[in-house]
């Protein structure tokens, strides 16, 4: 999985007053979860544009001014209510031999049969919860939709790795091709004037 790089300084007072001085000068009050203590920082709020908004998936190493680096994942971030910047983030560390869990994109692939035939591919599931170490954690799973036609749907169970565990129920429906407004459209004034033939 890609990493991005944090750089960061070490939070000596962790208060409200602290807190919004640090938000002031355009940082991002931070904390790192999962080891002895948990560690405060702050990084520069443009730091963290490539790891929030973007659709894809991402470790990251913090890299402190003492010259310490902390593998680390994106846990639980607050935005403002009003003006969406970022207020607080939690990162989690990540350690060789522990499991983690965290949300991964999916990516459609191949072409459906059933949408060259008038249908309409809906994807239900944009990310899937996975569980997994973290050398094995994947960038992004793929959905094969190559055999989909009108009415099939690709289940969970489908995507299964040896490599990561998905925690979802087995009847999770990731994406489905469905007849489209149109076709149905079509098909309903279709019969209509057969009945009015006959």
């Amino acid at each position: 999985m890609k990493s991005i790089t944090i750089n960061g300084s070490q939070r000596e007072s962790v208060g409200k007053v602290s807190t919004k001085a640090l938000r002031n000068a355009g940082k991002v009050p931070c904390v790192l979860y999962g080891g002895d203590n948990p560690l405060h920082f702050s990084a520069e709020e443009l730091s963290f544009s490539k790891l929030v908004y973007t659709p894809n998936a991402h470790t990251v190493v913090i890299a402190l001014e003492d010259g310490t680096t902390h593998n680390a994942i994106l846990q639980d971030i607050q935005f403002h209510p009003v003006n969406d910047r970022i207020l607080h983030i939690d990162f989690y560390r990540l350690f060789d031999d522990k499991e983690v869990t965290m949300d991964i994109p999916v990516s459609v692939k191949g072409a459906a049969p059933g949408v060259m035939s008038g249908g309409v591919l809906r994807l239900n599931k944009r990310k899937l919860r996975v569980k997994a170490l973290p050398a094995n954690l994947p960038d992004v799973i793929d959905a094969d939709v190559s055999e989909l036609q009108i009415g099939n749907k690709l289940y969970v169970t489908a995507l299964t790795n040896d490599n990561y565990k998905l925690l979802h129920a087995d009847n999770t429906v990731v994406c489905q091709v469905r007849i489209s407004r149109a076709a149905m459209k079509a098909a309903q004034e279709a019969a209509k004037e057969e009945k009015a033939a006959k």
